[in-house]
């Protein structure tokens, strides 16, 4: 068995497991996700000042760019939680939803709660003036994400919730409503 089937193997269990196992792991979950996320914004400023990068834009209408599109990300993410937790789960993958949520956000796309943290990503970038953050971590920090959710979430979702997801992945996007970018 492969680091991937293992990994797998330990977010079902989690996923599956008593609702006190999966209580103590959504705070390491929160964490870690908090902390891969900010190590991208840290590591944006670093290369910013490492190489003297300018912001080529002009302090207004970067401000006029990132406050609508940070608004928009904690809007989109905080709806998608909402209908998480109404169905007693977490965004957490140790302690998801037992059962596939199709409401709210969850109608459009299959992860709108990381299309809202990408766009807070951007706005960031914009708000600093990092573009490092706009044109390099961010991008790569959707990369990281895809990749997990295609290697890791997606094989547990379809191990755990069967065809019903099958057939949901199938019929919504990833993230951008209204596209087939990435089945």
């Amino acid at each position: 068995m492969n680091i991937r089937e293992r990994w797998v193997n330990l977010m079902y269990r989690a996923a599956t497991g008593t609702k006190k196992t999966r209580a103590l792991l959504t705070p390491v979950g929160v964490v870690i996700f908090v902390l891969f996320t900010a190590l991208f914004v840290f590591l944006a400023v670093l290369l910013d000042e490492a190489l003297a990068l300018r912001w080529p834009i002009p302090i207004t209408v970067s401000e006029l760019v990132s406050v609508p599109m940070m608004a928009i990300g904690i809007a989109i993410t905080a709806w998608s939680v909402f209908h998480f937790l109404r169905v007693h789960g977490t965004p957490v993958p140790f302690n998801p939803p037992p059962t596939l949520v199709e409401s709210g956000p969850y109608r459009y796309a299959r992860n709108p709660m990381l299309t809202g943290v990408f766009l807070l990503l951007f706005g960031i970038g914009f708000a600093i003036q990092s573009r490092s953050l706009v044109l390099i971590f961010t991008p790569l920090y959707v990369l990281a994400n895809v990749w997990e959710l295609k290697e890791i979430e997606e094989p547990e979702l379809i191990r755990r919730l069967g065809e019903d997801y099958r057939a949901y992945l199938n019929r919504t996007p990833m993230f951008i409503p209204g596209t087939r970018l990435s089945k």
